[in-house]
């Protein structure tokens, strides 16, 4: 049973990580359409490293003898102003945190160390994601069209 718990999360968090993909490949097209090309390509540079972590998730899954879902757990959300974006990925990263802090302790207690220090190492990537995220928008409450001007192409 607990093998299954394990996957269960592993599988949670791989449609968290999917969730994660598409609203960042989606900002990043937004913002270099919008000529926001610095900002763009930092999302799109976090996308991948959520590709990296579906891929982990998944290959963990497959090792304990799962099937990686495939089907994210929302949908990504499309024309947003950047303060908005901000808020949206500030959310994302937070849940994630909180979700893979749980996972990494659901793990140790179900005796799977590998799957644990997984979520460890993915927790630690989603927490620098969550403190860029913030110090962007922190930039954003402070100093407004003045920092937005730093972020364009």
């Amino acid at each position: 049973m607990a093998k299954k718990s394990v996957i269960d999360l592993l599988n949670e968090a791989r449609s968290r990580e999917l969730t994660a993909i598409l609203q960042y490949m989606a900002q990043h097209y937004e913002l270099e359409d919008q000529g926001m090309g610095k900002l763009g390509a930092k999302m799109k540079e976090i996308g991948i490293q959520e590709m990296k972590h579906a891929e982990a998730l998944a290959e963990r899954i497959l090792f304990l003898e799962g099937v990686p879902g495939s089907k994210p757990d929302a949908v990504a959300k499309k024309g947003e102003s950047i303060p908005q974006m901000l808020d949206t990925d500030i959310a994302l990263e937070a849940a994630a945190v909180a979700m893979y802090n749980d996972a990494a302790n659901a793990c140790a207690e179900a005796k799977d160390q590998i799957s644990r220090r997984l979520f460890e190492k993915l927790l630690a990537d989603e927490e620098e994601h969550l403190n860029l995220f913030e110090t962007i928008q922190d930039h954003v409450k402070k100093l407004g069209a003045a920092y937005l001007a730093t972020l364009a192409e």
